[in-house]
């Protein structure tokens, strides 16, 4: 057993957390990892979830007579987890706000036992006018399969804080010690 040392240095505490609005850089390519295998449990959860009764989510035997021959995966479902693997590394704990999502495609089907790599590019960003320490950031995210064939786009508009002005709400609320 051993003895604290109450005299000894406390630790470094390192909160995971996104990227602020003057951290990410315009035209940058950010790689999410890892990839995300979907998987027939998946999709049938997703869609039945979300009361999505499209057949070609659901019904084996009835998707083989379809063009792709097999099920696909509900778009939606492919959507959220590209967005969702980007969070991570670009947003958490640093987004205020989602504003939208547009220019939304699946260029290719997405498959049970598909694995979906998102790639974002920054592609605009713009401090606020009428909300100072924060910014808006537009950004492209794009899914590939393990193939790499693009399986989904998407452009998404989301309001970010600045690191100075959220480290000062922090404090206001007590949550960030000086």
């Amino acid at each position: 057993m051993s003895e604290r040392n109450d005299s000894a240095p406390e630790a470094r505490r390192i909160v995971q957390r996104g990227l602020y609005f003057d951290e990410l850089e315009d035209g940058a390519v950010y790689v999410h990892r890892p990839g995300r295998t979907l998987t027939e449990a998946d999709n049938v959860l997703f869609t039945t979830l979300t009361m999505n009764t499209q057949a070609l989510h659901l019904d084996a035997a009835w998707s083989e007579s379809q063009p792709f021959g097999q099920r696909l995966v509900n778009s939606m479902l492919t959507l959220a987890t590209l967005v969702g693997q980007s969070v991570p590394q670009l947003t958490a704990g640093t987004i205020i706000a989602q504003l939208g999502l547009d220019e939304i495609s699946f260029p290719a089907p997405l498959f049970h036992g598909d694995t979906l790599y998102t790639e974002t590019t920054v592609l605009e960003r713009r401090l606020s006018k009428s909300r100072p320490g924060q910014g808006v950031v537009t950004f492209q995210h794009t899914g590939h399969n393990q193939h790499g064939k693009v399986v989904a786009l998407a452009r998404r508009t989301t309001l970010m804080w600045t690191r100075e002005a959220h480290e000062e709400a922090e404090r206001g609320r007590g949550r960030l010690e000086t």
